[in-house]
Parts: C-alpha cells; sequence; structure tokens
C-alpha cells in the first residue's frame, strides 16, 4: 500500500541528486564562485543525506502491515525532510548571490524551491499524522494521495534548482566534495 509513496520518493531523491550533481572546472576568476560553491556545498551534504535516509525508511515500510508504525515512519521521515530542506534554504540564503549573471535571480528561486519542498512535506506530515489507521482502505488510499503530490513536487522545484548550477555555477559546485553525486550515493566512486 506504501509502494506509491516509496516511488514518488526517489523522485525527490532524483531531484536531490541533481541538485548536488554537475561537472566541469574553469579559471582565474573561480575563485569567489568556488568560495560561493564551498559555503553551498559544506552545508549541503549533512542535509542531503538526511532526506536520502529519511527516504530510505519510508520505503523500508512500504510492505509493513501495521498502519500505525508507517504512519509513525513515514511522520518522523517527512520532519527530517522538513528541517533539512529548510536548512539548505537557508544555506543557500546565507551563502548570497553566486558572483555570476543572473545569480542573485537564481539564488532567490533555488531558496524559494528548497522552503516550498519544505512547506510541502511540513504539509504531508500533517496529511499523514491525519490519517485514520484503523482503516486500511482509507489509509492505503491516504498514502497514495500523498505519493502523487511528492511525484508534483519534484517536478515543480527541479526547474529553479537546475537554473542554481547551470553554467559556471554548476561546474564550481561539481568541484566541491559536498556536492558530488558519488559522494550520496552507495555506488562506488569513479575516482
Amino acid at each position: 500500500m506504501n509502494k506509491k509513496l516509496a516511488a514518488a520518493l526517489s523522485g525527490g531523491t532524483a531531484l536531490l541528486l541533481a541538485l548536488t550533481g554537475c561537472s566541469g572546472d574553469d579559471d582565474q576568476s573561480k575563485k569567489k564562485l568556488d568560495d560561493w560553491a564551498k559555503k553551498v556545498c559544506d552545508q549541503m551534504q549533512p542535509q542531503v543525506k538526511k532526506i536520502l535516509d529519511a527516504n530510505k525508511s519510508i520505503a523500508s515500510v512500504q510492505t509493513e502491515e501495521d498502519s500505525k508504525k508507517v504512519q509513525q515512519t513515514d511522520s518522523a521521515g517527512f520532519q527530517v525532510s522538513v528541517d533539512a530542506y529548510k536548512a539548505l534554504a537557508n544555506a543557500v540564503q546565507d551563502a548570497g548571490a553566486p558572483p555570476v549573471k543572473d545569480g542573485e535571480t537564481s539564488q532567490k528561486n533555488a531558496v524559494k524551491a528548497l522552503n516550498d519542498l519544505s512547506t510541502a512535506y511540513a504539509n504531508l506530515k500533517k496529511r499523514s499524522d491525519a490519517l485514520d489507521t484503523g482503516d486500511k482502505n482509507k489509509f492505503g488510499e491516504g498514502l497514495r494521495s500523498i505519493g502523487g503530490d511528492i511525484a508534483k513536487l519534484s517536478g515543480q522545484s527541479s526547474e529553479a534548482l537546475k537554473k542554481l548550477q547551470e553554467g559556471d555555477v554548476g561546474k564550481a559546485m561539481a568541484k566541491q566534495p559536498g556536492c558530488q553525486k558519488n559522494s550520496l550515493s552507495p555506488a562506488p566512486s569513479k575516482g
């Protein structure tokens, strides 16, 4: 009954990995940009790990029969995501605008997207907490509805996050250990 929710959460995970992964490198005036990327990326990795762990926790109860246990796990996972997305938004905000053309706009869009995700997960937590665990059918329907909303969230937020990491910003972020895809995935790094 929780399979759609788990699938939707994996979409959110893909969004996070997209935010934290890019490639390339550049030259001299990049010092300021590299410093900016370091500020963001140093804060990013622990928050992304929390979100990925929360998603794994939620996915781990997808075959659980005890509705109360599913609800408690989902609620805790959603709260972790609320806090982590808020921390990510604060990290991007505190770093200031990246020193590139339209950096301020990209920063504002990314902060808004991350804050929107935090708020949306808070709403999902409220909805999950309100589900009737005594009626398995209604509970399952509620989880499916929540799963569908998570899928929509990841799609809506990915555009602003992609914009933040375009061009030189993405190249600078890709050089930072906290923003490298391989540092977040369980697969061995390519070195």
